[in-house]
């Protein structure tokens, strides 16, 4: 994996976590408040207006939700900054909130409880330096190999067609180890997109084809992929303009398309990235979805799990997706790679064909390759081998015709024949100067016209055995 956000350079990175966070350290006490004043309407009209009471009350299970949302939220950027406590705490609210009593008129615990737990959250940079650098290390590592001994584990699971070439695509290939591993010995044709043009340079020793510059500005086949690899980049910043610059969705959204129906998506996250949004997006367009970890040390460093799944047609009606989303809460409930069973994937068995695949950048090699391959390629470079060869005049050559071959420089080099020599033809200018001189009608002496004249000069140099020539 590596980064592939925007080639737009970027202002000082800010972490995506902090940022969530001190934005909800100010919206979960707003919506608590929220909460209490609608219960305060809906007791101030239960007796007088039933219908302005039932509104309040609708608007009250709508606070609560959008509470219940933002501290889920919080627990997953919580995790990411490794406050695995306080992600506990957000985790314990949430279930809390859910299952409290709208309706009873004890808040004040509710609503210290919420307010407090804001107020710990790690937003300040003085007092959670650690948390702070911790993070922004992360940030400018930017690059995150995907461990070899778990692609093992993933390509276990992977069943290949006898008899097909299947095509496999990583939108982010960083040097290419990864899906060179994964074709290697399995008849596979491999494709990669890198944005850093070091290890652009370096995939193109490992795989068929490489697309310079940004997966986003690249063109791709659809329905062209037997197999999708991806591991985005995370730990993703604040880009100059304020937007945030997650891309895990947004690779998953914009590369699924080139996979085909029955095709593999092998998807490379940290598991608390599997955010409701994230989690619609896989259940919707893939089946037979599973979910395993990294091995125990790989885990602990970098949380990361493989999701697999097979694409299917978008489902019209939304999928369940909260089976998936649990798994963000309660990473040690997700069962190990080493579990995955063995050839649990087929990919589909039938040729498919990339039409198109470009990058967003001009990569040379890329252009030599599809020369090499080029018909009409071929074709031109064999009219020039057939205009490089010796040819032979049908007629011998008159004086003329010989001035301008020799002028032109095709007259240049050895010549075979009974008295071997090396001639060179060549043309210089030569300038002439004529003084006319004037007399007026009565035969006086009335002054002189200078005329140049221009002319070309034709020289023949010869070097024979016996000496040195030029003819002109």
């Amino acid at each position: 994996m590596s980064g592939q956000p925007d080639a737009a350079p970027q202002a000082e990175p800010r972490s995506y976590a902090l940022e969530g966070l001190r934005g909800l350290q100010s919206e979960v006490p707003q919506l608590t408040r929220a909460m209490v004043l609608c219960r305060a309407r809906v007791e101030q009209h239960r007796n007088t207006d039933l219908a302005a009471a039932r509104d309040d009350y609708n608007e009250l299970q709508s606070a609560r939700k959008r509470l219940a949302d933002a501290l889920g939220n919080a627990q997953l950027l919580l995790l990411e900054a490794e406050e695995y406590q306080l992600a506990a705490n957000a985790g314990l609210l949430k279930d809390g909130l859910l299952g409290f009593d709208l309706l009873s008129n004890v808040y004040r615990p509710v609503y210290d409880a919420l307010t407090g737990f804001a107020a710990q959250l790690p937003v300040d940079g003085t007092t959670n330096a650690q948390v702070v650098g911790r993070l922004m290390n992360n940030i400018k590592l930017g690059y995150y190999p995907t461990d070899p001994d778990n692609v093992a584990l993933i390509l276990k699971g992977v069943q290949f067609p006898e008899g097909v070439t299947t095509n496999l695509l990583d939108p982010c290939c960083g040097c290419g180890k990864a899906l060179r591993q994964i074709a290697d010995g399995n008849n596979c044709f491999t494709y990669g997109v890198e944005l850093d043009s070091s290890r652009a340079d370096e995939a193109q020793t490992r795989l068929h084809r490489v697309g310079f510059g940004s997966f986003f500005y690249s063109q791709v086949s659809a329905n062209a992929f037997h197999l999708l690899f991806l591991n985005p980049p995370y730990l993703s910043v604040l880009n100059e303009s304020g937007g945030r610059a997650r891309h895990e969705k947004r690779f998953l959204i914009e590369s699924l398309g080139a996979l085909a129906l029955g095709g593999l998506l092998a998807y490379v996250i940290p598991y608390y990235r599997l955010t409701p949004d994230i989690c619609r997006v896989l259940s919707d367009n893939f089946e037979n979805l599973g979910l395993w970890r990294f091995t125990d040390a790989e885990f602990k460093k970098f949380k990361q799990v493989a999701v697999l799944g097979t694409r299917k047609k978008r489902d019209e009606a939304p999928q369940n997706t909260q089976w998936l989303e649990w798994f963000a809460a309660h990473p040690g409930s997700i069962p190990s790679l080493t579990e995955l069973p063995e050839g649990r994937y087929a990919l589909p068995a039938k040729p498919l064909e990339v039409k198109t695949f470009r990058g967003e950048k001009f990569n040379e090699k890329e252009l030599e390759r599809q020369l090499s391959g080029s018909d009409s390629f071929q074709r031109m470079m064999a009219r020039s081998e057939l205009d490089s060869g010796v040819k032979r005049p049908p007629l011998p050559l008159s004086i003329s015709q010989i001035g301008l071959i020799g002028g032109s420089g095709m007259i240049n080099g050895l010549i075979q024949c009974d008295t071997p020599h090396v001639i060179k033809g060549r043309v210089v200018k030569v300038t002439r100067n004529e003084v006319e001189k004037r007399f007026d009608a009565k035969g006086r002496y009335d002054g002189a016209e200078l005329h140049e004249t221009i002319t070309n000069k034709m020289i023949f140099n010869i070097l024979t055995p016996n000496g040195f020539k030029a003819l002109t």
